[in-house]
Formats: C-alpha cells, sequence, structure tokens
C-alpha cells in the first residue's frame, strides 16, 4: 500500500506540465501490473486526485479499479464515480492512455445497462467523444457505444445530431461497422428511412475477408428499408463490395429475399399472410416491427403506381384497387402521402374525387440554389480529401511494396511486344 501512496504523490507532483506529464505516463506504464494487482484497495485513493488536474494518474487508478466484476450494487457507486471523471477530465492527459479510456467508458456504458438506466450516460458518453476525438471527422471506438445507449434510451435526435458529421478518419473496422448499423437503426426510429438506408448500404459493402454477424444483420434491415422507401431493392451487390459479401449474404437472408417476392406482385393479402407464417422468425430477427412497416408502406405503393396511369380517381376506386377497407382509409392514406410529399394530389370533397399532379418545384426558389450550392460545396471538399488520400498512399512504403510484390507475379515477357508502326 506504501507504493500506492508514494504513486499518488508522484500523480499529483507530475500533473502540472506537459513534460512532467509524460514522465508519469512512463511511471504509471511501469505501475499498471501493481495497480491491477491491488485493484480491490484503490478506491480510497480516488479521493485524494483531482480528474480535472491529474486526469491521466486518475484514469490508470480508475481502469485498475473497474477491471474486476462489478455488481449492481456495486454499480451504482461507479457510475458517479465515472461521470465525475468523465465531466471534468482534459484532454490532453487522457489521450495519452487511449485503450484505458476506452475501456472505462465501455464499462460505464455496461454498468448503466446493468442498472437499466441508459439515458444517464448520453450527454456524458458524447462529452467523452468530445474530448477523445482529434476532429469531428475522427470516428473513435466510443461512438458506437454513444449510439447504443441513444438507442436503449430511445434518445433518437441526440445520437442523430452526430450521424450528421463527416467521417473521415476510422481507427478500427469494428467501429465503422457498429457505428453505421446502430446509427442505421436510430435513423429507423425517427423514420429518416433515405439516411438509414446510406449507413446500412455503408455496413453491406464496406470491405471485409468474411462475412460477420453486424453485416447479416444489416443487410436484412436494409432490404426492408428499401421496400419502405422505394418499394424495391436490387437482388445484386455493388460491384466495389467485397467478394464474400456477394457470395454469401443472399444465402443468409434468404427469408427477406422471399419477402420481396411477395412485396413485389403489390398484393397485400399475399404479404400479409407471408409475414404472418414467418412471424416467429421476424421476431427473432427483432425485426417485426420494420416488417409491419414494411406491410403498411405497400398500400402507399399501390397509390403512387395509380399516379403513373391515371390523373383522377375516386376515393371509392382508390380504395377497391388498393385493396383498403373504407373510402375514409383510402382518404386518411392520400392526405398523409400529399403531407409527406410523398405525391402532389387535390382532394374534392364533394365528389370524393382525387386529382394527381405534376411536382410543382421549378428548382430556381432561393432555398433551392442554396441546398443545390451546399451540395456542391460538401462535394468539392469531398474530392479534395480524396485526392489527399490518394496522394498520401501512393507514397505509403506498405502501399508500394505490396503493390511491387503483386506486379512480379506477371510475366510480362508472355506478351507481345507493341509493333513500332512509326520510324522517326
Amino acid at each position: 500500500m506504501n507504493s500506492m501512496e508514494g504513486l499518488v504523490t508522484q500523480i499529483q507532483g507530475l500533473s502540472s506540465t506537459a513534460s512532467d506529464v509524460l514522465m508519469l505516463q512512463n511511471l504509471l506504464k511501469q505501475a499498471n501490473d501493481s495497480l491491477h494487482a491491488e485493484s480491490t484497495r484503490l478506491l480510497p485513493f480516488l479521493d485524494q486526485l483531482d480528474p480535472s488536474k491529474h486526469s491521466l494518474g486518475y484514469l490508470y487508478f480508475l481502469e485498475a479499479c473497474t477491471a474486476g466484476p462489478i455488481t449492481k450494487e456495486q454499480a451504482s457507486s461507479y457510475v458517479l464515480i465515472i461521470a465525475r471523471f468523465l465531466s471534468s477530465c482534459v484532454s490532453e492527459q487522457i489521450r495519452l492512455a487511449s485503450h484505458k479510456f476506452i475501456s472505462v467508458c465501455k464499462r460505464f456504458k455496461d454498468q448503466l445497462v446493468l442498472l437499466g438506466e441508459p439515458l444517464r450516460g448520453v450527454a456524458l458518453m458524447l462529452t467523452a467523444i468530445r474530448k477523445f476525438q482529434s476532429s469531428t471527422e475522427h470516428l473513435t471506438a466510443l461512438h458506437p457505444e454513444f449510439l447504443l445507449l441513444c438507442l436503449l434510451a430511445k434518445s433518437y435526435k441526440t445520437g442523430h445530431s452526430v450521424l450528421e458529421e463527416d467521417i473521415f478518419e476510422v481507427d478500427q473496422p469494428k467501429d465503422l461497422f457498429l457505428y453505421c448499423y446502430y446509427g442505421g437503426m436510430i435513423c429507423i426510429g425517427q423514420k429518416h428511412f433515405q439516411k438509414a438506408l446510406e449507413l446500412l448500404h455503408n455496413v453491406v459493402t464496406a470491405p471485409m475477408f468474411a462475412v460477420n454477424a453486424i453485416a447479416v444483420e444489416a443487410y436484412k434491415k436494409y432490404i426492408l428499408v428499401s421496400l419502405i422507401l422505394h418499394g424495391q431493392f436490387s437482388t445484386s451487390l455493388p460491384k466495389y463490395s467485397s467478394s464474400a459479401a456477394q457470395r454469401n449474404l443472399r444465402s443468409l437472408c434468404q427469408l427477406y429475399f422471399d419477402m420481396e417476392n411477395s412485396y413485389s406482385n403489390g398484393k397485400i393479402g399475399d404479404l400479409e399472410t407471408y409475414v404472418q407464417s414467418n412471424k416467429e422468425r421476424f421476431e427473432h430477427d427483432n425485426n417485426l416491427g420494420l416488417v409491419k412497416q414494411v406491410v403498411s408502406s405497400l398500400y402507399k405503393q399501390n397509390i403512387q403506381r395509380l399516379t403513373q396511369t391515371y390523373l383522377t380517381l375516386s376515393l371509392q376506386d382508390i380504395a377497391n384497387t388498393v385493396q383498403l377497407s373504407s373510402v375514409r382509409e383510402a382518404e386518411m392514406h392520400v392526405l398523409q402521402m400529399i403531407q409527406d410529399v410523398e405525391i402532389y394530389a387535390t382532394i374534392n370533397q364533394k365528389d370524393g374525387m382525387v386529382r394527381f399532379l405534376e411536382d410543382p418545384e421549378q428548382y430556381k426558389t432561393i432555398e433551392m440554389i442554396e441546398r443545390i450550392d451546399s451540395s456542391i460545396q460538401r462535394l468539392m471538399i469531398l474530392s479534395k480529401k480524396i485526392t489527399l488520400t490518394d496522394e498520401l498512399m501512393s507514397c505509403d512504403p506498405s502501399y508500394l511494396s505490396k503493390g511491387c510484390r503483386e506486379r512480379q507475379k506477371f510475366d510480362f515477357d508472355d506478351y507481345d511486344s507493341v509493333p513500332q508502326r512509326f520510324n522517326v
């Protein structure tokens, strides 16, 4: 214990300047095994440290304290300690022990889930991300933990604020998979299906040597969201998808491909029968709620098909064609689609006739011009980022050495030389 008291004294004396903190970092690395050996006795020492001044030392002690199994009763007290630390720690110090900071944050999330209080951690985990990341373009290992807390707490709006940021730097591939998967689920919860589709698409088409469980679950939701948003989905993945995904994902998601076949014929009865016969399997995948939204979307898709054929149509004809139970239900569907800007139409209340209209957008309003300009600016920034990344890769020694090895596989003597047609 005397060694722990001496370490606390060193932490208090070596936390003021950058050079002192670097010296302290070396001391803490050497003491790491001792800290874990004494983990059950370290909690009182935290009271002698100020997390706003001694962030690095506090982090080492806190990580050792929480390394072992924690009961539900202990979790209540540890959550308060970690919350205080996350609120007041200093970015420059915690980044010197990034793996320990990530471990503490993940344990914080686990303890909140154990207590059944994920909402308590949403704001604090976002604070931890901001302190830990080098910029908003940096995807950290904490992003998936934050989004999971948002999902469990149904705090979708807070989670969506992070999803609006452009990501160009990723630490680990798994972080990207989970970030896009959880992000897609948050967007589904908000009914932002276009953004959800983009995020789930990133999971499915990301580079992978073997298909992982995250990609399989993402593909199931990708199919369902595609049906809700577009009424169809492409049965083949893009060429830039990994060969593992192209070979295996379809067979692992056959239930959802068969559902698309029932959906595409436009018959509500057939689709409802298929869903009911496979209800347990959809429940097992935790997708039954999304499947029910797919069934509801078929009514909208059938109404949209009518706009391509008719200029005017009675509500009674719409109800009959789309297989709705009443004229009132048909009217509610049409009104909701008009409100959601899914169709352009007017309803004559006197005779119950619906008149379908063309898209009134002329693309010359100030708002539309600003949107187009904003999109162009983002594309220009993205283009510069891609060019810079390409230049960095072309100078990377490991990339160049691998490229040379690949070139040596080809014997260029096997090819005929180019004929010299012109002589100067």
